[in-house]
């Protein structure tokens, strides 16, 4: 399943406008909010699919009758690129275990790329819902492997995966490889360059949020 945010109007659009914006992205700390505000809206998107109990809570003045959801996610974050939307995530989620995944593109001299993991680092997710979030969906190798990973080495209960911007061929991938996994994406674009980088996307989300690295 694949929900897309975009397929509805709402203020989600602004912010992902301004973070495509060339002018506007001059403004890290204006990107990384706007990266964060997504993040809470898909919180609270994912939140209507947990699992509740009725609970009271009392009042000043009496008892109210409500419903909690029985268990908070684990998030686990694509680093460096998805610590903003990882953030607006945990905004909501506030009492949240974290875990954190360091992957990267290893580019070839023919043009060709490896994704390659240095790091990670969980808490037991064996029965846990499991929200994986990364900025940027292109070929979608990157969030196939190291969910995979996850999947092997724990019994996971759901998995969600979140991300802002991703590429039609991505997102097929993910379904491919990943079907029982539930997408939250911000919006699709339709092309991917020959490096594999999003069209019309919004450039490097790392770079923008935290600067250029070497």
């Amino acid at each position: 399943m694949a929900f897309i945010l975009t397929k509805e109007n709402s203020i989600a659009n602004h912010f992902i406008a301004e973070m495509r914006d060339v002018n506007i992205q001059q403004d890290r700390m204006r990107f990384r909010r706007n990266m964060e505000r997504l993040g809470e809206i898909f919180a609270y998107e994912i939140s209507k699919k947990l699992t509740y109990k009725p609970v009271e809570v009392e009042t000043p003045l009496g008892t109210a009758e409500t419903s909690l959801f029985t268990e908070q996610p684990v998030l686990i974050t694509i680093v460096r690129a998805g610590l903003p939307l990882h953030e607006g995530l945990l905004n909501f989620f506030d009492r949240a275990d974290c875990g954190f995944i360091g992957a990267y593109r290893k580019t070839k001299k023919s043009g060709a790329f490896e994704i390659e993991r240095k790091y990670l680092t969980s808490p037991d997710l064996k029965d846990r819902v499991v929200v994986v979030v990364d900025p940027m969906v292109a070929t979608g190798s990157s969030m196939v492997l190291s969910c995979q990973e996850l999947l092997a080495t724990y019994a996971i209960k759901e998995l969600h995966i979140v991300a802002a911007i991703a590429s039609e061929e991505g997102v097929e991938h993910i379904k491919a490889y990943l079907p029982k996994a539930r997408l939250w994406i911000g919006v699709v674009d339709s092309e991917m360059t020959s490096k594999a980088y999003i069209v019309p996307g919004l450039g490097d989300a790392g770079d923008l949020a935290y600067g250029e690295k070497v």
